[in-house]
């Protein structure tokens, strides 16, 4: 009998967001609004992933509808592990840098890159790729790893979390994109954009020990991300956040979600995961707490087939 692993990783489709067939080579809006209006979601597949972003991005209005000339931009990974790139531990580089580029074209005057690792930052930020994608791209990679870089804030709302320790460049940058890769997690069940949120505190360690989900949900209100983009181009299907480097676990969805409701774009991806957005309990709380929208079935969502 076929597992789910080998079912997601041959069956996988955007029916899963839906429960409509794929039609290849076009594109489809759907959902309570007009076709005509701007998407709440954006869905890819079918692309090497900086093509998928450059697709999503003109969809969304184009990455001026986000960065102003002058701005300063913050892209945040997730490059917690010290894995390449095919094991699907980490964003994906090439999808990292056109994001960067396409900042710098939008106008943007300096645009910087960091995580507060799990794994050693040096190797991380090298193995994974991302550090070298950057700097190409032209971006400043910036270590999270320093305390001093820091600061006390008030979460808004918050049930479990009230304070956090958030690292400076969330707090200064005038654009922040949230660049989560789509994957598995023991804790969480799911890691997308909420979860991603957690390498730019330094003191996440009380959040695995207390209320993980509450935790989540409530620091998704201390700055939501003007735009999340879901890297699920290569997914760990089982063993993470960092898996045993095994291409076993990990499923080719060559896929990519983008959105500015960063709660929408992670229900969105744990449809595709195969799973129910309620059932995550981190995006539901978020949902109640209104910080964004998991009934995707009522968004306007344009599918696009590269």
């Amino acid at each position: 009998m076929m597992d789910r692993r080998e079912f997601l990783k041959t069956a996988f489709n955007f029916s899963m967001l839906t429960g409509a067939a794929m039609v290849a080579g076009k594109n489809i809006a759907f959902g309570a609004p007009a076709a005509t209006a701007m998407p709440d979601l954006v869905a890819v597949k079918g692309g090497e992933p900086d093509a998928m972003f450059d697709a999503a991005i003109n969809a969304l209005g184009g990455m001026r509808k986000f960065v102003k000339k002058g701005q300063t931009v913050l892209v945040k990974p997730n490059i917690g592990w010290d894995v390449a790139p095919e094991y699907g531990a980490n964003t994906n580089p090439r999808l990292v840098y056109r994001i960067i580029k396409s900042a710098f074209e939008a106008g943007a005057k300096k645009v910087s890159v960091f995580d507060h690792t799990c794994d050693s930052w040096e190797e991380c930020y090298r193995n994974s790729g991302i550090e070298a994608a950057v700097k190409s791209a032209g971006g400043a990679m910036v270590p999270g790893s320093q305390k001093e870089y820091y600061r006390d804030v008030d979460v808004p709302g918050g049930v479990s979390l009230k304070k956090a320790k958030v690292h400076e460049l969330l707090i200064e940058s005038n654009v922040f994109i949230n660049v989560p890769v789509l994957k598995s997690h023991g804790s969480a069940g799911l890691t997308i954009a909420m979860k991603n949120l957690m390498g730019v505190v330094w003191d996440r360690g009380s959040w695995h020990a207390t209320n993980l989900h509450q935790r989540i949900a409530d620091f998704a209100a201390y700055r939501k991300p003007d735009l999340t983009i879901v890297d699920a181009y290569r997914v760990m299907m089982s063993h993470g956040p960092k898996g045993i480097q095994s291409l076993d676990d990990v499923a080719k969805m060559g896929s990519l979600l983008a959105s500015r409701d960063m709660v929408a774009a992670d229900a969105a991806a744990a449809k595709l995961f195969g799973q129910t957005p309620k059932d995550v309990r981190y995006i539901r709380l978020a949902a109640e707490k209104g910080l964004g929208r998991m009934d995707i079935e009522k968004l306007n969502i344009k599918k696009i087939y590269l």
